[in-house]
């Protein structure tokens, strides 16, 4: 059986809104002897007033084994990085308990545990120390940690010179390679590039699996929790609606999260999406239904069409190109389109694009458009302003399991036979 290494048990968080403390000390004495002591809860009292408190989380239960590789999903403010501070032992539960068996390395914010006047060399030392391991360790692993950051060059420098992207290649270095039992990632990643994501998530996947390390993890990434890890949880207004394997978890939550929009439109500009240069007056999906069945199906061909207002001479005599984006849920795009340069004027720019049937495959969609001058600059970036669910639709095959792929194109495939006896 597999040795256990975190285990919460009725995990609760609350905070008063807007003050520190009750304004008196007697008060403030009272509530702990309350709380600390006799293990009673504070809002019993003042349940009538309750739009002054919330809980972050509300009587959370798992455990985690050794080696586990854990995601974290929920939306903004479902309380998964309240959790993570627990589990880090940076706040304490307003009530319940949780218990921990091995050395914590946490990573929550850019910077974590670094010291800015020092330098990098420094802070590895450092922060090496701060999880425990001796200088002697930490000397053994620094050339391969200063490798993997890519800082080479300014690891003399101190940390509070780095870019915010430089921090979080260290910070991440130093919590990867040090010897702790325990590795606590928020969504810090999300400051490095493409590459360095890449190989962070590479890193946490290879001490997991060959080092036993486990892993949790917060992302709004699904498919880097789908990928990383082997087990999720799935909170939601501070409460754990589930845990269990990721594709299950993921699909519980987009299930619940994904809202259909076929349409948006405007009749003024004023309060329409856009700014100074220009504002969105309609964005339509229109399915183009075969065989008079209204389904939205693998088959169906799809137009979506655009209107935008042009209301600044910046514009002027200058090229527009629109860029229109198509996205799965989990936030993977599957394609990405250009238009040609267009030379307009101020007024009513409007375009269109057609997705024929039997190119998508069955899920869950949503398209973003957005609008570059001819400098490369950006103009306008209306995302997720349409979206759509996929339905599936088969004949002729025995397999109904979920189809691979990103799309699911409708090419033949010519399959000749000649009758032969075989000697």
């Amino acid at each position: 059986m597999s040795e256990l290494v975190i285990q919460a048990e009725n995990i609760s968080k609350h905070y008063q809104l807007g003050v520190l403390g009750s304004g008196t000390l007697k008060r403030d004495m009272h509530n702990w002897w309350l709380k600390s002591v006799l293990k009673k809860e504070l809002l019993q009292e003042n349940e009538a007033n309750s739009k002054q408190h919330i809980w972050a989380l509300r009587d959370i239960n798992f455990e985690i084994k050794k080696g586990d590789s854990v995601g974290f999903i929920g939306k903004n403010g479902s309380g998964k990085s309240t959790l993570l501070k627990i589990i880090s032992r940076i706040i304490l539960p307003t009530s319940g308990t949780i218990k921990g068996n091995g050395k914590v390395a946490s990573l929550l914010e850019v910077g974590t545990g670094f010291h800015p006047e020092l330098t990098g060399r420094e802070n590895i030392i450092l922060n090496g120390q701060i999880l425990g391991m001796n200088k002697k360790e930490v000397i053994r692993k620094f050339d391969e940690i200063v490798a993997f950051s890519g800082v080479e060059r300014f690891i003399d420098t101190p940390v509070k010179r780095y870019s915010s992207g430089m921090y979080v290649r260290l910070a991440f270095a130093v919590a990867a390679h040090l010897n702790s039992d325990i590795l606590i990632v928020d969504e810090v990643l999300a400051v490095g590039d493409a590459d360095f994501q890449k190989k962070c998530l590479g890193k946490m996947k290879e001490v997991s699996e060959e080092k036993g390390k486990t892993i949790l993890f917060v992302s709004h990434n699904l498919q880097a929790v789908r990928n990383l890890c082997n087990k999720a949880i799935y909170l939601d207004q501070g409460q754990m609606v589930d845990f269990g394997k990721p594709d299950s978890i993921i699909s519980s939550y987009l299930i619940k999260e994904k809202v259909e929009t076929l349409e948006q439109h405007y009749d003024n500009w004023d309060n329409a999406p856009g700014n100074d240069y220009i504002r969105i007056k309609l964005v339509k999906l229109i399915p183009q239904f075969i065989n008079e069945i209204n389904t939205i199906d693998i088959r169906t061909p799809l137009l979506f069409h655009f209107e935008c207002w042009v209301i600044n001479s910046r514009l002027l005599r200058e090229n527009v190109f629109a860029i229109i984006e198509l996205f799965s849920l989990t936030g993977e795009c599957i394609f990405k389109v250009m238009s040609d340069a267009t030379l307009i004027e101020q007024g009513l720019l409007s375009g269109s694009i057609h997705i024929p049937g039997n190119f998508l495959n069955n899920g869950y969609y949503y398209i973003s458009i957005s609008f570059m001058d001819n400098k490369g600059e950006k103009i306008f970036e209306f995302p997720a302003s349409v979206a759509v669910e996929v339905a599936d639709y088969r004949e002729n095959t025995p397999f109904f399991d979920k189809w691979n792929g990103a799309v699911r194109p409708h090419f033949p495939i010519d399959l000749n036979f000649k009758k032969h006896i075989l000697n």
